[in-house]
């Protein structure tokens, strides 16, 4: 069902169309994502205006959002900022803000990264300080997902006394300067955060902030694996139609030996990193005391595969793969810009070691 709607709603002139754009997504898809599919809605609770399904059905979404590359903040918001909500926020705080993110009606992001810094929570130096019944945010956030778009933003923050914890920003003209960044994936629009005396409210307490995020983490970087695998399985399934089709010196290059290696070798690392993907979401709902680290060992997987995969496929196109009027290389881009989007292949393999139980 998901299939039919994306390749209806998002084939590649509509990709092309609006990651040319600023805003990057058209609200009208959006509308139809969240009111008719109710994917916005996906792993939300029943209780806070969900359908109360699993890591599992939202990493579905996802893999097949990855095949068509859908522009929308879809992963900003269902993904990032309701899950960031679901772990860290009180009830009345999950009542508060969860409904109108299951809907559609508001959008939000996480704001993790800092320049020149990494994914986990011992990189954030956004300071909060207490301010009355608030907090008061100061510092700098980068590669924000759609955070030109969100309403409602979700930053990571420390303490004076060192706590890490989750803020709301709902507020946006107080305080908040957003600019717009170039990125090398144009499908995803990315924006740098900059807080100044900004007003914010804590998730839950600071105690548990540091617990929250790495629930939080393990679900997006399952997500993002899963969404990398679509990708690397769109590639796959288009190259082999290419070679296919394509003729030289009488015959299709598909009967070529060097091209049935490539698509034996896209065939075998596509699959492998799908079971990866799946196997992550899988842990996450079953509470698997290693979920963390297979969630690190998909994403390296996924990051490694996807590249590679875009690679082979720009090679068996030939000539035109490197061009810009040929759609792998919007796939491309999109491998290149996951690969390092919530930590490289390196470091979740480091990750994945620290997190394996004896």
């Amino acid at each position: 069902m998901i299939r039919r709607f994306l390749d209806a709603k998002s084939p590649t002139t509509a990709v092309r169309a609006l990651m040319e754009g600023e805003a990057g997504y058209d609200p009208a898809v959006w509308k139809s994502l969240a009111n008719d599919l109710g994917l916005t809605a996906l792993h939300i609770p029943e209780e806070y205006g969900g359908a109360g399904f699993g890591v599992t059905e939202l990493a579905i979404a996802t893999e097949e959002m990855g095949r068509s590359l859908l522009c929308a903040p879809f992963f900003a918001s269902a993904v990032m900022a309701s899950t960031a909500i679901l772990h860290a926020g009180t009830d009345e705080q999950k009542r508060s803000y969860l409904p109108a993110l299951a809907s559609g009606e508001t959008i939000g992001t996480l704001a993790i990264a800092e320049p020149n810094r990494g994914w986990d929570g011992d990189s954030v130096a956004v300071s909060a300080t207490p301010f009355g019944d608030v907090y008061r945010l100061h510092g700098v956030k980068s590669y924000v997902l759609d955070g030109m778009n969100a309403s409602l933003v979700i930053v990571a923050a420390r303490l004076a006394n060192g706590h890490f914890g989750l803020f709301v920003v709902r507020d946006l003209e107080d305080g908040v300067t957003r600019t717009p960044l170039q990125s090398m994936d144009p499908t995803r629009k990315l924006a740098r955060i900059e807080f100044d005396n900004t007003p914010a409210v804590l998730l839950g307490s600071a105690e548990e902030g540091e617990a929250a995020y790495a629930k939080v983490f393990d679900t997006m970087a399952a997500c993002l694996a899963c969404e990398m695998a679509g990708g690397a399985e769109r590639l796959r399934e288009d190259a082999l139609e290419y070679v296919t089709m394509r003729v030289q010196f009488g015959r299709s290059i598909a009967s070529f030996q060097v091209t049935k290696h490539k698509a034996a070798d896209m065939l075998l690392e596509v699959e492998l990193a799908k079971s990866a993907a799946y196997a992550a979401a899988a842990a996450l709902d079953d509470g698997d005391e290693d979920a963390s680290a297979v969630v690190s060992l998909a994403k390296a997987i996924a990051s490694d595969t996807y590249i590679q995969t875009a690679v082979h496929a720009v090679q068996m196109h030939g000539g035109i793969g490197f061009t810009y009027d040929n759609d792998t290389q919007l796939w491309f881009k999109r491998a290149k810009a996951s690969e390092v989007f919530l930590g490289d292949a390196n470091w979740h393999r480091e990750r994945m070691l620290q997190n394996w139980s004896a």
